[in-house]
C-alpha cells in the first residue's frame, strides 16, 4: 500500500506537470496563430487588453464602438504607414458564434480559403468559418436570424431579414474558424431593425429613411467613409513597414490625440502572459515538488522492502545470483516503478485535457485536445526513469551487499 501511494502521488506530480505543458502550449499556439501580423488594434477608449481579447481573439466584449468620422483617417486609402486596415463590427451572433460586419481583407489576414460557395457580396450574405458550419449545420443557402450580444438567448433574437449562407470556408486553426463574416452594413441594418422594435414598443415612431434599405453595399472602406455618423467596434492595421520610425509612434499619437485607443497586440500578449505565467510557474513548481517527494517515498518503500526481503533475496544468492544480478533486479523495480506512475500521470494530464477541452470548446469555441503528445513529455520520461534509478540506488547496493550465511542464520 505504501509503494502504490507512492506510485500514485508520482503519478500526480508527473500528470500536473505534463498538463501544464500541454495547456500552456496549446494557448500559445492560439494566440500566436490569431496574431495574424496584426500591429495595431484601435477602438474605444478603456482596458487595450480587452479591446485585443475582443477585437482578435473574440473572447471578450467591446470597449464600445467609434464613429466612422473618427476612424476615418484610418480607413482612407493611400496611408502612408497603414497597410491594411480591416474594420470589425460586433455585437450579434448565432449560437454563440459571433457574426462580424468587415471586408473581404480578413481572409488574406487568416490566409482563409473557400472550400465551398462564394465569399458574402450583398447584405444579409455571409460566409462561415469551418467550426460554425461543423457545430451549426450550416451550409451554402441555409438561412438563419440572429440573436443581439454574444450568448445564444433566444428571447433576444432579431426581427430582421434571414442572413443567407453563401459559402464555408476551409479549416485554418485560426478564430475565423469560429466566426460568422458579412459586411459592416448588414450589422447597422440589424441594429436599426432592433433599435426600431424599442421605440415602437415604446410609443414611438422611428425614421427608417436612409440609403440602408433597398441598397446593397460593397465591402470597401470607401463605402465605409460614406456614412461617417455610423459606428464600427474597431480597427485591424497592417503598417507597411514596422521599423518606420513614425509607426512606431503611431500608436501613442492616437492614444493621445484622439477619442479612440491604439493597442498593441505584441505588448498585451505578452503582458497577458506574465500574468498567467506566474499561477503557472507556482504550480509547475509545485508539481516538481510533489514528484521529487515521491520519488523519495518510492526510495523509502524500496528500502524497507529489501529489508523485508532479506531473506529472498539471500535465497537468490544462494540459487545462483551473483551480486549483479541483485542489483539490477532492484534497478529494475525503481524504473519500474517509475515507468507505471509516468504513464498513470500521461493518462490523468490527457485525459483531463481531453475533459476540460469540452468545457473550453462551449465556452470559448476554442478547439483544444488532449490526444496531442509533446516533444518535452519525452524529456519528463526520461527524468522520471531517472529519478526511479536513483531512488533504487541505494537500496539496490544494499541488496548487493547482503550476506548470505548471517541472513539465512537469522543474525
Amino acid at each position: 500500500l505504501n509503494l502504490l501511494l507512492s506510485v500514485i502521488l508520482f503519478g500526480l506530480g508527473i500528470g500536473l506537470i505534463s498538463f501544464l505543458l500541454l495547456l500552456n502550449t496549446q494557448l500559445k499556439e492560439k494566440f500566436d496563430k490569431n496574431l495574424a501580423e496584426i500591429d495595431l488594434v484601435v477602438g474605444a477608449k478603456g482596458s487595450p487588453l480587452q479591446l485585443i481579447l475582443c477585437s482578435m481573439y473574440h473572447i471578450d466584449n467591446p470597449t464600445g464602438n467609434i464613429k466612422i468620422s473618427t476612424a476615418a483617417p484610418l480607413l482612407r486609402p493611400l496611408h502612408p504607414l497603414i497597410k491594411t486596415a480591416i474594420p470589425l463590427s460586433l455585437g450579434d451572433n448565432y449560437k454563440s458564434y459571433r457574426i462580424v460586419g468587415t471586408n473581404h481583407d480578413i481572409l488574406g489576414l487568416y490566409s482563409a480559403e473557400l472550400s465551398e460557395g462564394n465569399v458574402w457580396k450583398a447584405d444579409f450574405e455571409v460566409t462561415i468559418g469551418y467550426n460554425v458550419a461543423k457545430e451549426a449545420g450550416l451550409k451554402p443557402g441555409d438561412k438563419f436570424v440572429s440573436s443581439h450580444g454574444f450568448e445564444d438567448d433566444p428571447d433576444l433574437s432579431h426581427d430582421h431579414a434571414a442572413f443567407v449562407v453563401t459559402g464555408i470556408l476551409k479549416e485554418t486553426g485560426a478564430v475565423i474558424d469560429q466566426l460568422i463574416l458579412t459586411n459592416t452594413a448588414s450589422i447597422w441594418k440589424v441594429h436599426e431593425h432592433h433599435e426600431e422594435g424599442h421605440e415602437e414598443e415604446e410609443g414611438h415612431t422611428h425614421d427608417h429613411a436612409g440609403d440602408h434599405d433597398g441598397h446593397t453595399h460593397d465591402n470597401s472602406n470607401e463605402d465605409l467613409l460614406n456614412h461617417p455618423d455610423e459606428e464600427i467596434t474597431s480597427v485591424l492595421i497592417q503598417y507597411k513597414n514596422r521599423t518606420n520610425f513614425q509607426a512606431l509612434n503611431f500608436g501613442r499619437n492616437i492614444n493621445e490625440n484622439t477619442d479612440m485607443q491604439a493597442a498593441s497586440p505584441a505588448i498585451e500578449i505578452n503582458r497577458l502572459y506574465s500574468m498567467i505565467g506566474i499561477g503557472t510557474d507556482a504550480i509547475q513548481w509545485l508539481a516538481i515538488i510533489i514528484a521529487f517527494v515521491s520519488a523519495l517515498s518510492i526510495f523509502i518503500s524500496l528500502f524497507r522492502s529489501m529489508r523485508e526481503r532479506r531473506y529472498e533475496l539471500a535465497l537468490i544468492r544462494v540459487m545462483g545470483a551473483g551480486r549483479v544480478t541483485l542489483f539490477t533486479l532492484i534497478i529494475l523495480e525503481g524504473i519500474l516503478l517509475a515507468l507505471i506512475g509516468f504513464a498513470f500521470g500521461m493518462i490523468i494530464s490527457h485525459g483531463g485535457m481531453e475533459v476540460m477541452a469540452g468545457y473550453l470548446k462551449s465556452g470559448f469555441r476554442y478547439s483544444f485536445t488532449g490526444m496531442k503528445f509533446l516533444q518535452e513529455e519525452w524529456i519528463l520520461l526520461g527524468v522520471s526513469l531517472f529519478l526511479g534509478f536513483v531512488a533504487a540506488v541505494i537500496p539496490a547496493v544494499q541488496a548487493a551487499k547482503t550476506d548470505i550465511n548471517k541472513t539465512l542464520s537469522g543474525n
